[in-house]
């Protein structure tokens, strides 16, 4: 009787910890919002989400300006198919996260997309997010490769008090390598040919419940905008 009792009370000790440790993101996933009104793209531009089960109907992809607005929902990559890159090039974007999600979550750049509405997808993204960590990784399939795990680096600016917080990302694909930047600093550099993904669609990323301002995009030096 007394063992029934100390393992009762025990139980009821914990949850409130467990209940603590889920607000504060760090047991417990949060699942996507559906952002009200979506269902959006900008003209010219499509989205491939990370599972079939996603629906586009829970975020917004809207231009502003010359910019673009992203609102998520589920993760996706956007993409226009006729914005591409091979050989010698480079692409950049300007993000800012304008508030702060539940947990950190991650935007960048991808490269050398192909078969991107096909389960033969692939692609090569370079993310950041607000806590100061990058990641690079390659999608092939329903497979993901881990090239670079999050690190931590002095160039990402983390989020401030209001989960704010603005990173400029560069992938320049020379002959040989491809080097990452964040902010005009070289945070990684690899052989081309462990990229795996360098010639193909050029194209945005944006993980789950996440607020993005994108400015600035652009492949060798021209701008990218919705038609």
């Amino acid at each position: 009787m007394r063992r029934a009792l100390l393992a009762a009370s025990m139980l009821m000790l914990a949850a409130p910890l467990a209940a603590q440790q889920g607000m504060a993101g760090m047991k417990m996933d949060d699942h996507d919002v559906k952002v009200a009104n979506g269902g959006v793209l900008a003209a010219g531009w499509t989205a491939r989400l990370d599972r079939p089960s996603m629906k586009l109907e829970d975020l917004k992809f809207a231009p502003m300006g010359d910019a673009f607005h992203v609102t998520t929902g589920p993760a996706a990559v956007f993409y226009n198919p006729a914005t591409t890159a091979k050989g010698v090039y480079t692409a950049e974007a300007t993000f800012t996260q304008t508030k702060a999600p539940m947990h950190p979550e991650a935007y960048g750049i991808f490269i050398g997309g192909s078969n991107l509405a096909e389960p033969n997808q692939s692609y090569l993204y370079f993310i950041v997010r607000g806590d100061g960590k990058y990641m690079i990784k390659h999608r092939a399939g329903d497979q993901v490769h881990t090239i670079v795990d999050w690190t931590e680096n002095a160039a990402i600016v983390q989020k401030d008090a209001d989960g704010k917080a603005t990173n400029k990302l560069k992938i320049e694909a020379d002959k040989d390598k491809v080097e990452f930047e964040v902010n005009g600093k070289e945070v990684h550099s690899m052989a081309r040919a462990e990229a795996m993904s360098t010639e193909g669609i050029v194209g945005l990323r944006v993980n789950h419940n996440l607020d993005v301002h994108i400015a600035d995009f652009k492949v060798n030096g021209k701008s990218v905008k919705a038609k």
